[in-house]
This record gives C-alpha cells, sequence and structure tokens, in this order.
C-alpha cells in the first residue's frame, strides 16, 4: 500500500504540483486548503508524512503543527515564504522534522519527503533497548518510556535520543548528531537544527533548563547523556 503523504496549502497552484510530483512517485496525495479541514480528516488519512504551509487562511502552520503534535507523532516537513533563521528554528521547536522555504524545487522536495521517510522507519533486525537511571529505550519499538510513563516524541526526536542513549558516556558534537539523525551535510545553519530539536526534546522530559539530569551540552563541544 502506498503511504499517504497531505499537503495543507491554500495556494492550490503549488498544492497541486506537489501533488502531482509525490504522486508521480508512487506516493497516496490528499490536500486540504485550510487547517480546520485538514485537522478533521487526518485521523481518517492515517498520514505516513505532512507538509504543512505556514500561511493559511484560518489559522498558521505553527499553530496547526502544535494541534498536530498533540495527538500524532508523524513527520511533518514545513512549507513557507519565510526565510528568517528565528521561523525555521520555531517550526523545528515545536515539532517539525524539516523545513523548506519558497520558491523551491518540486524534485527537492520529494526527495526529503522520501529522506524523512527513511530517517524514520530506519529499520532494525534485533530488538535494541537501553536502559539509563530511568530512561528506557527501544529502538525496534520506537518507544520510550521515561520512569515508567510514556514520551510523545516525534521521529526525528526519538531519532536524536536513540543516538545520544547508544553513545551514553561520551559527548557527541553537533556535527556528529546532525549527520548520523538528517544524514545530510553539515552546513553553518545546522547547529541551530539540532539546538532546537534538543530543547523540545527537554521540554518533553521536563528536564530542568539549567541542570538537565539526562541531556546535558558541553559547551563548545556537543551534547551527552551520562551512564
Amino acid at each position: 500500500m502506498a503511504d499517504k503523504i497531505i499537503i495543507v496549502d491554500d495556494e492550490r497552484e503549488i498544492a497541486d504540483l506537489i501533488g502531482l510530483y509525490l504522486e508521480n512517485d508512487g506516493y497516496e496525495v490528499k490536500k486540504f486548503q485550510t487547517g480546520e479541514q485538514a485537522l478533521r480528516d487526518i485521523d481518517g488519512c492515517e498520514p505516513a508524512l505532512a507538509v504543512l504551509d505556514v500561511m493559511l487562511p484560518d489559522t498558521d502552520g505553527f499553530t496547526l503543527l502544535r494541534r498536530i503534535r498533540e495527538e500524532h507523532s508523524f513527520p511533518v516537513i514545513m512549507l513557507t515564504a519565510r526565510v528568517t533563521d528565528s521561523d525555521k528554528i520555531l517550526g523545528l521547536t515545536i515539532g517539525a522534522d524539516d523545513y523548506i522555504t519558497k520558491p523551491f524545487n518540486p524534485l527537492e522536495l520529494t526527495a526529503r519527503v522520501k529522506t524523512v521517510l527513511r530517517r524514520c522507519r530506519r529499520a532494525v533486525d534485533t530488538d535494541f533497548e537501553r536502559d539509563i537511571r530511568g530512561l528506557t529505550i527501544n529502538k525496534q519499538s520506537r518507544k520510550c518510556l521515561l520512569f515508567g510513563e510514556a514520551l510523545s516524541l516525534t521521529p526525528t526526536e526519538f531519532d536524536i535520543l536513540w543516538y545520544l542513549c547508544e553513545n551514553a558516556g561520551r559527548v557527541v558534537t553537533s556535527e556528529e548528531l546532525f549527520r548520523a539523525v538528517w544524514k545530510e551535510k553539515y552546513l553553518s545553519a545546522s547547529s541551530n537544527t539540532v539546538m532546537a530539536h534538543i530543547g523540545r526534546l527537554r521540554e518533553k522530559m521536563h528536564e530542568p533548563p539549567r541542570k538537565p539530569r539526562f541531556v546535558k551540552t558541553v559547551w563548545g563541544v556537543g551534547y551527552e547523556i551520562e551512564k
């Protein structure tokens, strides 16, 4: 069965263009012009991934993303004409998995869809699990418990936490973490992407801002989870 991708964009021409390229790559596509339309149908759609425009007639993509993340963990790519780092960091912080600015090459968008889906579904042959001071994470089931309570993580947040747990006791640089999780070339802005996701992960883990118990910052180097 083909993966289902939902597109939320009120610019019909852009939505149709994205849909055409995705369908040509074998995906099933469903398009919505407003955030409310998308929210009403998401449960029935069971999407593998969503492409959200930031500027919508009834809401903004950030608000829509927050509402999606209350109940769903499927990956989300934000699409916008905004080019400031603050907008990108905001989107990544509240749970986006990637961010593309307009105008864009449709081939780049479809390539990123494939990359995000591949990253989120990386198969494992055996049951890997780590238990570190009350933090239990299982790579095969992709479930994470903190002191017995389930954490609702996005696919990217899970991959970040797993990589840090897998390398517990060792400082992981931002570049290493970005290459391992995103599977892309590390650029100057990539550290902001990593930092935004780490911040969101800490919030979900209810980490004290000044003295986090698990994901610790080693200033000027990277991040570490102590054994």
